[in-house]
């Protein structure tokens, strides 16, 4: 009995002595096996390869977190007199998209997260009540900011939300107990000792990146660095924090990862490190599992073919064969079916007033000839007006793309052939030439000569490490011919041409790699000194002018409005039309203005770029950017001082006052009611640029 109630007493001062020798004080993971022992839950899994994944499905359900927690708890703090230890992690890690490789043996195929990734310090290892998407599998928004939370966590956040106070799609946070982080920074990193310019980093570009995290008990200041591995740690840290963590911490806490599981991106940890009272053991990168993307595997259906016609003709011929009832007759038929099926496949709309364009038109049957009767091994892309081919035309030998568009053949025909057939006068050498057309029951075929290196859109969003993104010398002599090209068109030439769909994927690259605005599809005429006549939106979402969606009239201003979309768009590596994670368009040139705000703008630009591009260069390209995509089409500047900007021979002013007036845009809002899906735009641009109403 006497024994029984001194060990009763003597429990509670041995428990913490018990504890401390389960706990461990470090570890370190060049990469992981099944056998590692790390407490997964939710979503996560150890793959084949040694690589830790963050938000993979079962059985394609998928669940709305992911957690990998070390599986003993860290002693946090000294029992004898309640004080925090110091501690320190590194993790190397990897986010891209989950759509890099869909093949069915893929290690990838099913492994996502929407939110990025956390590295957390819980109390516990079970988020049962976490039912939430968007929360980075931690909290549910009834819990968020308790302090009964005891959560510290880092996070690589690659969605925009309002609801959390972040302050763009690409950001570094720390967050105490909550999902608003207490500070935040655009991800990116310094390369010297002293804050200059931040190194702009892209959390989802598929890179192999690195993070270190430091507390110091001593001074209560928690440090967190980013870089791209094999960079070593920056000497200046990306957020520093001060904090007393004695308030968050308990006695003993458990380290590990989270995100929630959605559908958009990967997120791998490739290895990790943690020590208490001491710096984490160096990653060893040549033992670090890789993660190898690839190119992705479309699976194209071919489109049904259409029998009707066919059987048709074939019921005819068995129809007659039964009534001739005569073997002989049947033979003497077949040359008459192979002809009518012949005339069938070729036939084509002609009329009377096409024989003036007769130079400029195609016949059907060589441009089927041309691409191998538009098979989908031709196929060069796919639009919303259409699909491309490849060809080569049988007699010339020359190499062309052939645009196939549905249209109504009631409705206009007459003018648009005969703009067209202008427009293949064009000649310039930042142009695609327009050779000329052919017209099918249903179908209107636009010949363009061939451009070997694609369209820019596939060179800017290449998600593949192994490939490298185009360089800025190239980025910027692009911007400069297609502002040529944008110039000869709106005043060089005989008439203006108003080109109505400026984008990155109508920009194709020539042998030479010179940027080359094509796809005139679109494209209306008027003379010079007159107005245009145009009255209907046609384009591209995200490249529409507030005026354009509203009234339906382009102008040369809303061909510059595109200009300025697509400038910020080469310049930035981003598409000018995002999604947040309420699914809300989010704005490019909303997020430019934003870091211009704070001195920042260069952070935006494409970090796939690294160091390589003139700050002056870049700083210049996306101020033009903004100013070009003014709401306000007479703030906008011509393509002729354009031109002057971009070659230097006027310079741009350092806080464009037109971009900062405000009652011009005032005036277009009070004016003009926006219509549908072009009204969040104009609004989003115009709430960003009150915002600056203080000037900078």
């Amino acid at each position: 009995m006497m024994f029984s109630k001194s060990l009763a007493f003597a429990i509670p001062f041995l428990l913490p002595l018990v504890l401390a020798t389960i706990t461990d004080e470090e570890f370190v993971f060049n990469g992981f096996s099944d056998s590692s022992g790390w407490d997964l839950q939710g979503s996560a899994v150890m793959l084949k390869n040694g690589i830790l994944s963050l938000g993979t499905t079962n059985a394609g359900i998928v669940q709305p977190k992911s957690h990998a927690f070390y599986p003993s708890p860290f002693q946090m703090r000294n029992l004898t007199d309640s004080s925090i230890f110091s501690f320190s992690a590194t993790f190397a890690f990897s986010i891209l998209p989950s759509d890099c490789d869909e093949s069915p043996n893929s290690l990838y195929r099913y492994s996502n997260t929407d939110d990025g990734i956390t590295f957390v310090i819980a109390p516990n290892t079970s988020f049962t009540n976490v039912t939430s998407y968007g929360s980075f599998g931690l909290l549910d928004p009834n819990n968020n900011g308790k302090l009964s939370n005891h959560l510290v966590s880092i996070e690589l956040d690659i969605r925009y939300n309002r609801e959390f106070g972040d302050i763009d799609d690409n950001h570094v946070g720390i967050n105490i107990n909550s999902l608003n982080s207490s500070v935040s920074s655009p991800a990116g990193y310094y390369t010297d000792d002293t804050v200059s310019d931040l190194h702009p980093l892209r959390l989802s570009s598929g890179k192999e990146m690195q993070v270190w995290i430091d507390y110091d008990q001593r001074l209560m200041q928690l440090n967190v660095s980013l870089a791209p591995i094999p960079e070593p740690k920056p000497k200046h840290s990306l957020l520093s924090h001060t904090i007393d963590l004695s308030q968050v911490l308990l006695d003993y806490m458990y380290v590990g990862f989270s995100s929630s599981s959605w559908d958009s991106y990967s997120g791998f940890i490739l290895g990790c490190s943690f020590k208490m009272n001491g710096e984490p053991a160096s990653l060893d990168y040549s033992k670090l599992p890789r993660v190898n993307t690839t190119q992705p595997v479309t699976s194209r259906c071919r489109p049904a073919s259409q029998p009707i016609n066919v059987l048709s003709i074939s019921i005819i011929a068995f129809s007659t064969f039964v009534f001739l009832g005569s073997a002989g007759t049947l033979i003497l038929l077949v040359p008459i079916i192979l002809v009518v099926r012949r005339c069938y496949r070729y036939r084509e709309i002609r009329e009377d007033w096409e024989l003036e364009f007769g130079p400029h038109r195609f016949s059907y049957k060589d441009l089927f000839h041309a691409t191998d009767g538009f098979k989908d091994k031709q196929l060069l892309g796919t639009g919303g007006f259409g699909k491309v081919y490849k060809g080569l035309l049988q007699l010339s030998k020359q190499e062309v793309a052939v645009k196939v568009m549905s249209h109504d053949s009631k409705q206009g025909m007459k003018e648009f052939v005969a703009e067209v057939v202008s427009m293949g006068r064009l000649r310039h050498r930042n142009l695609v030439q327009l050779l000329g057309y052919c017209r099918r029951k249903g179908e209107l075929l636009l010949v363009y000569e061939y451009m070997p290196n694609g369209s820019l859109d596939k060179h800017l969003y290449n998600l593949d490490p192994e490939k490298p993104s185009s360089g800025w010398a190239l980025r910027f002599e692009i911007i400069k011919g297609v502002a040529s090209g944008l110039f000869y068109l709106h005043e060089e030439w005989e008439q203006v041409v108003i080109h109505r769909d400026v984008k990155a994927s109508n920009v194709l690259l020539d042998g030479e790699m010179n940027g080359r605005l094509g796809d005139f599809g679109l494209a209306r005429l008027h003379d010079h000194g007159v107005e245009a006549h145009t009255t209907c939106v046609a384009g591209t979402r995200g490249y529409i002018s507030p005026e354009l969606a509203r009234l339906g009239k382009a102008t040369k201003a809303t061909d510059v409005f595109a200009f300025g979309s697509f400038i910020l768009e080469v310049a930035c590596g981003r598409r000018p039309v995002g999604v947040n994670s309420h699914g809300e368009p989010q704005l490019l040139v909303d997020f430019v203005l934003k870091f211009w705000q704070r001195d920042l703008i260069v952070c935006m630009m494409d970090p796939r770029l690294g160091e390589e591009y003139v700050m002056e260069e870049a700083k210049l390209v996306l101020k033009l950017g903004l100013l070009c995509s003014h709401p306000s089409p007479v703030n906008r500047p011509s393509m002729r001082l354009v031109m002057q900007y971009l070659c230097g021979d006027t310079p741009f002013p350092e806080m464009p006052d037109a971009y900062l007036n405000i009652r011009s845009m005032s005036e277009l809002h009070d004016n003009e009611i926006a219509s549908g899906e072009y009204d969040l735009q104009y609004t989003s641009v115009q709430t960003s640029i009150s915002s600056l109403s203080g000037g900078r």
